[in-house]
């Protein structure tokens, strides 16, 4: 069951939300033994990168403030989206990857991929997460100092569908830590594990890990061990009191 479980989680899971799987299917057991079995198994987490040391200060913005100013835990969807651009690899040449991401549940509202990395890219993401979403209040979108985000296109998009924007201090990732956390998550349990001939290859599996994977079925531990859509589902419950 163990295996069944890594297996499911595309080979990424480490022993504690394999507990959590098996605690879910109606097992008792403890995380120690889990662990224990896993370890028998040569089953193994897939780890993270460390970052290179240095400083990653920056100075503040001087096109938008910083009004998220790292408060990345929200009680309520659709409240604040981040956004970001990575670029990924394929014997065509680069696929550069736009993902609008929920703070609420850390669910991925929006994304869009292209050969190229205009403000049309993250245009296109965030019009999927304005359609998806169709947010009644008004969303501050948070974005780092890149070329997009500081067009008149982006700004007039943002102004025309009631969002507002934060932005980054320029250089400082830390200030943008949700986004560039989903990035390597996507690379290390996904994008590295694969040789992509197209881009379109490679937008098959995006599409797979984010819309098959991640938002349905990817455990949090912030989400209580719930997956962003199952979370968001069960706090909608709680507040309509079934």
């Amino acid at each position: 069951m163990i295996k069944e479980a890594w297996k499911n989680s595309g080979k990424v899971y480490g022993y504690r939300k394999l507990h959590d799987d098996l605690c879910d299917l109606g097992e008792t057991c403890s995380p120690n033994r889990v662990a224990r079995l896993a370890r028998l198994a040569d089953i193994k987490a897939q780890i993270g990168y460390k970052r290179r040391p240095g400083k990653y200060g920056g100075k503040p913005s001087v096109v938008v403030d910083n009004s998220l100013n790292r408060q990345f835990d929200v009680d309520s969807p659709d409240h604040v989206w981040v956004t970001d651009i990575t670029y990924i690899k394929t014997y065509e040449g680069y696929s550069y990857l736009a993902v609008i991401i929920d703070l609420y549940s850390r669910k991925v509202v929006g994304w869009a991929m292209q050969s190229r990395q205009p403000t049309d890219l993250v245009l296109q993401a965030l019009l999927m997460a304005v359609w998806r979403r169709k947010p009644a209040d008004k969303v501050l979108v948070h974005s780092d100092q890149g070329s997009q985000f500081t067009s008149l296109e982006w700004a007039s998009f943002l102004k025309h569908h009631n969002l507002g924007h934060s932005m980054s201090r320029r250089g400082n990732c830390h200030d943008n830590a949700v986004a560039e956390s989903f990035f390597n998550l996507l690379k290390r349990e996904r994008i590295r594990r694969r040789t992509y001939k197209t881009r379109e290859e490679a937008r098959r599996d995006v599409f797979d890990y984010i819309e098959m994977f991640y938002n349905p079925k990817r455990k949090h531990a912030r989400n209580g061990m719930l997956s962003p859509v199952e979370f968001e589902r069960q706090q909608k419950m709680k507040q309509e009191g079934v």
